[in-house]
């Protein structure tokens, strides 16, 4: 005299599971090889503290950069010239609309563009 209880199909939900080690924030995250926009160059503040806390120096191949994590080494390519540097970013910047990187003076002077102030570069995290 039972009545039989059909069986209810049973749904199974998987979740993708995050790695342990990625980041969500965006700024701790390698970025995507290569980047090309404008540099320019910043020498004034001699002994000033940057972002990192260490002191400026124009001697000193470093670099400013807005999202790129401190202590980040950054292939620099002059696309006029095709000189290349390596620089380490120290600093948070360029505040200047449409600049990608702000080089010390020592890094500019590798590229060879001090007597323009600005040139197209392609950067490209080490």
């Amino acid at each position: 005299m039972g009545v039989g209880l059909a069986a209810e199909p049973v749904l199974t939900v998987k979740h993708k599971r995050r790695s342990r080690t990625a980041s969500a924030d965006p700024a701790q995250q390698k970025p995507a090889n290569p980047m090309v926009g404008m540099a320019s160059f910043y020498g004034a503040g001699d002994g000033k503290r940057t972002a990192s806390g260490e002191r400026f120096d124009p001697h000193a191949l470093t670099a400013a950069h807005r999202t790129l994590p401190l202590g980040t080494k950054v292939h620099v390519t002059n696309l006029a010239n095709g000189r290349s540097v390596v620089v380490r970013i120290n600093d948070r910047g360029p505040y200047s609309h449409g600049r990608l990187i702000d080089l010390s003076r020592s890094a500019a002077e590798a590229l060879d563009f001090i007597g323009r102030g600005v040139t197209k570069v392609q950067i490209a995290v080490v």
